[in-house]
């Protein structure tokens, strides 16, 4: 199974429970499972934790991690998106016609979700965000729209789970 991440599961990890300098292993774990094409992190939802800042306007930890040659090669997944499976996603998992202001609040979610609709077999998806079916049009949830497409779609906890993480993974 390949797990594609959406950029909160590393935003949220961060932020809330594997802070870089305080769980240094979580992030060799990732780096080590991106490496071994177990997980990736598709160019479109990369770049939106790639380049944050802080409250100085310096990068965060997440983006300076991010920027590492070994972590950029292990994690960014190497695959051209299927602009048919995007429009597909948006238009039939949000709103079938968008406005402006609709596609920038549905962001690039749907480019995450292409991927995995490409290979419904192979691929998951992994996100903090959780379903609301309340939601509609550009407001859905990434597990909403998935179960809309039979696209497999996770919390990281159980991708943690399932790919065993430990702060002793390594030893």
């Amino acid at each position: 199974m390949l797990y594609l991440l959406d950029a909160n599961t590393l935003i949220d990890a961060k932020r809330d429970y594997y802070p870089l300098d305080r769980v240094p292993e979580f992030w060799e774990w990732l780096v080590h499972h991106g490496e071994k094409g177990n997980l990736k992190v598709p160019v479109e939802v990369y770049e939106e934790f790639s380049d944050t800042k802080d409250k100085d306007g310096q990068k965060d930890e997440l983006a300076t991690w991010s920027e590492q040659a070994e972590v950029k090669n292990a994690l960014l997944f190497n695959e051209e998106v299927e602009q048919d499976l995007v429009a597909r996603i948006t238009y039939g998992g949000y709103v079938a016609n968008p406005t402006d202001d609709e596609i920038i609040k549905i962001g690039r979610d749907p480019f995450l979700m292409s991927y995995a609709l490409k290979d419904l077999d192979n691929r998951s998806i992994v996100t903090t965000e959780i379903s609301k079916p309340s939601k509609q049009g550009a407001n859905r949830k990434i597990p909403d729209v998935c179960k809309s497409f039979n696209i497999r779609c996770i919390n990281n906890f159980q991708m943690f789970r399932e790919l065993d993480f430990s702060t002793n993974w390594n030893r």
